[in-house]
């Protein structure tokens, strides 16, 4: 039996300000969520500072590893954002002014102050890069090669995201359903592991809670074979049953 192609992504997080609590990070999400509609899984996430030697490690190992590599953070007018030149060094090459993103900028701050030397510095891409349009404010986002460079502010992320859905190559998009019980995962963990083991082609995931003074688990089935993910869901149910607890379909 063939094998289905399974295409994988990573995320490094770039930020000193994320690292130290200040900022919460909330792209991790969204690029997972957004992936998995393009038929790619999010395989792994970094988290690094504003460092060039930090930032030239993980891209370097990650997009190695993986069909694609994602940047958030670190692209912006200031002298600590050195995302780009750092991927730049990962990738051998030098830094450029972009003249689509030089005359981007320049349109988009006509009406707010004018073009600056910081504000231009958004304009700076790896060499041999394009560009992602940015629907949301004016700097642009970058890919070069198998890299997409991106902003840190979610909603800008967001829009960024939006403006690639439907280019890139992957697989069939993951889908998920998911049943809860009031019980330890403890206790039934053979069951999932069990129904996983029957249901080639599907993952299970259990996600413990204590609510109500009670415990509890949702275990969400994931599968590009949305009727697999339905087999794998009633087998699961019934085994649950079987073994004395009650099924919440849709989690609790």
């Amino acid at each position: 039996m063939e094998t289905e192609r399974i295409w994988t992504a990573a995320l490094v997080v770039i930020g000193d300000e994320i690292l130290s609590g200040r900022t919460q990070d909330k792209n991790i999400a969204q690029l997972a969520s957004w992936l998995n509609v393009q038929g790619i899984r999010l395989a792994e996430v970094r988290v690094v500072p504003d460092n060039e030697n930090a930032i030239v490690e993980a891209v370097n190992q990650l997009r190695a590893r993986n069909d694609y590599l994602f940047t958030t953070g670190g692209i912006g007018p200031t002298h600590d954002d050195i995302t780009v030149d750092s991927i730049a060094a990962a990738l051998g090459v030098g830094v450029v002014h972009h003249p689509e993103a030089v005359a981007v900028l320049e349109h988009y701050y006509a009406s707010r102050g004018g073009i600056t030397a910081a504000r231009l510095r958004m304009a700076r891409v790896p060499e041999g890069a394009t560009l992602i349009e940015n629907r949301v404010s004016g700097a642009p986002g970058i890919r070069v090669g198998n890299i997409f460079i991106m902003a840190g502010v979610p909603h800008i992320t967001a829009g960024m995201l939006d403006s690639l859905t439907g280019t890139l190559e992957g697989g069939r998009p993951v889908v998920s359903g998911t049943i809860g019980c009031w019980v330890a995962e403890s206790e039934v963990a053979d069951l999932l592991r069990d129904a996983e083991k029957a249901h080639e082609g599907v993952s299970i995931g259990s996600y413990p809670f204590f609510r109500e003074g009670r415990t509890g688990a949702n275990f969400v089935v994931r599968s590009p074979d949305a009727a697999l993910v339905e087999r794998c869901l009633a087998d699961l149910g019934a085994a649950l049953t079987a073994a004395g607890h009650e099924v919440v379909a849709g989690g609790i």
